[in-house]
């Protein structure tokens, strides 16, 4: 578990059914706290607030401290009995935090023997559930609703998944995105409004000029690039091929000069995610290629073009995945051969080593694109698994996401003249109607694929953050 968040769990009952009803009340919340840290299937802890929410007052300071406390992540309520939803509408509404209304009850079933008015008080969970989930609608909030018995593996699986969305959400807004030249020109989906993006999601987007990281580069030492060298001969097959081996270690060593350089500058003033742009390479040798991949190992987001959206959805669903299998991808190239149908997803350098399926090379070869020297860059191929691709298009009016449920396989057929990283894929329900509703959503070409996280992981994303979105399933 991660000790340094947390979220709380907050109970609602009310004074009506007397002082020895509401101490019943606290003594069975503190056992399921208690029951679901030691669980182990949850990432976060679970922290009871010390008072029972059963007045207006007391719910809304418990809110007002939620949003100001960094180490709580969200809230996670509870009616253990009926709480009238008008003591709720000022708490509810102040709340900037995510939340998740469990729908559940302390006694798995029903005590038909033993039964009385006094139980039925106090164990009303489903008449609570109805009163509180009320006002949440009619707050528009965009609460997570899980119902089932807190016990049950599967319901403590559904509070684990929204406990790393809403850890997600909250660290959108830290993202901070570098842009190294601007967007590829006569590119439409790379665009967007960066104000909007920072008010509906929390991103900061800042343009560089080359001539900033170029200085950057300059100052990396030989001995920094000698250390690194040696760490890169331990985890990866250096493959010369038609190369000879001083020209292969030059291309090699400009990378990592070029890793180490954006490294330290996105350290340095917060950024967690950046793009790139071949057509704004002025006193560079090469275009970033090994270095990129480098840092996606390492959980930097990351688009090429200078495509801020995708870099900062990179970084996002990276937080959200623990960097497990998870990022940027363009579709490139389709195989249509009835019965064989699949999508060939990689990029010109920089495809993500999560995705890598073995032990990756390092190649040289020419880009064909740019008008540089010949980039180093890791190949391999992708794994297997179901997962996502999304993409996030500025419709305008509103940003949208699109969510595209996808099954990728490791490639079996050799590609011995393909110098780049490949993960293949096919695309639900089925090719024609996966391609045919991304196109009419307004999909983008850059996405980010994901074999870590599921549809119900991008849902409950896009209505934390009340975007917009379409699922392809």
């Amino acid at each position: 578990m991660t000790e340094k968040k947390k979220f709380w769990f907050v109970v609602g009952s009310q004074e009506l059914y007397g002082e020895e009803a509401l101490i019943k009340v606290k003594e069975n919340a503190e056992n399921m706290v208690k029951t679901l840290n030691e669980s182990g299937n949850l990432p976060y802890p679970v922290e009871l607030h010390d008072e029972l929410a059963i007045n207006s007052d007391i719910i809304t300071n418990i809110m007002k401290t939620v949003n100001y406390r960094d180490d709580i992540q969200g809230v996670i309520t509870w009616m253990h009995t009926f709480s009238p939803a008008k003591l709720w509408i000022r708490g509810t509404a102040l709340l900037q935090k995510p939340l998740l209304h469990l729908a559940t009850q302390y006694y798995e079933g029903i005590p038909w023997e033993t039964i009385d008015m006094d139980y039925m008080n106090l164990y009303q969970s489903a008449h609570g559930d109805r009163e509180y989930g009320y006002i949440n609608k009619r707050l528009q909030k965009n609460n997570q609703i899980v119902v089932g018995f807190w016990k049950d593996q599967d319901t403590q699986k559904q509070i684990s998944d929204w406990m790393k969305v809403a850890h997600s959400f909250n660290e959108s807004f830290n993202i901070k995105v570098a842009r190294f030249g601007d967007n590829m020109r006569n590119v439409a989906v790379t665009e967007g409004d960066k104000i909007e993006a920072q008010i509906k999601l929390g991103w900061t987007v800042d343009y560089f000029g080359i001539g900033d990281l170029v200085e950057e580069i300059e100052k990396v030492s030989s001995h920094e690039v000698s250390e690194m060298y040696k760490e890169y001969q331990n985890l990866y097959d250096l493959e010369y091929g038609d190369n000879d081996e001083e020209a292969f270690d030059a291309s090699v060593k400009e990378q990592i000069k070029y890793e180490i350089a954006i490294q330290k500058f996105l350290d340095r003033g917060g950024y967690t995610a950046f793009t790139t742009n071949f057509e704004d390479l002025h006193n560079m040798k090469q275009l970033p290629g090994l270095a990129v991949q480098r840092l996606n190992g390492k959980g930097y987001g990351f688009a090429g073009e200078g495509d801020w959206k995708t870099a900062a959805l990179d970084r996002l669903l990276k937080i959200m995945s623990d960097n497990e299998s998870t990022g940027f991808m363009e579709d490139y190239t389709y195989d249509m051969r009835k019965g064989h149908e699949q999508t060939l997803g990689s990029h010109m350098l920089e495809v993500d080593p999560t995705f890598s399926a073995s032990k990756p090379k390092i190649v040289v070869h020419p880009l064909g694109i740019g008008g540089k020297d010949d980039p180093a860059r890791m190949v391999f191929d992708g794994k297997s698994g179901d997962g996502v691709v999304s993409s996030i298009s500025d419709m305008g009016e509103s940003f949208k996401m699109i969510i595209n449920k996808v099954s990728a396989s490791t490639p079996t057929e050799e590609a011995p003249h393909l110098p780049v990283a490949r993960v293949i894929w096919e695309t639900k329900p089925n090719f024609k109607e996966g391609i045919e509703k991304w196109i009419q959503a307004g999909g983008g070409h850059h996405t980010v694929l994901s074999l870590s996280l599921n549809v119900e992981h991008m849902k409950m994303l896009a209505e934390m953050m009340g975007l917009d979105y379409t699922i392809i399933e």
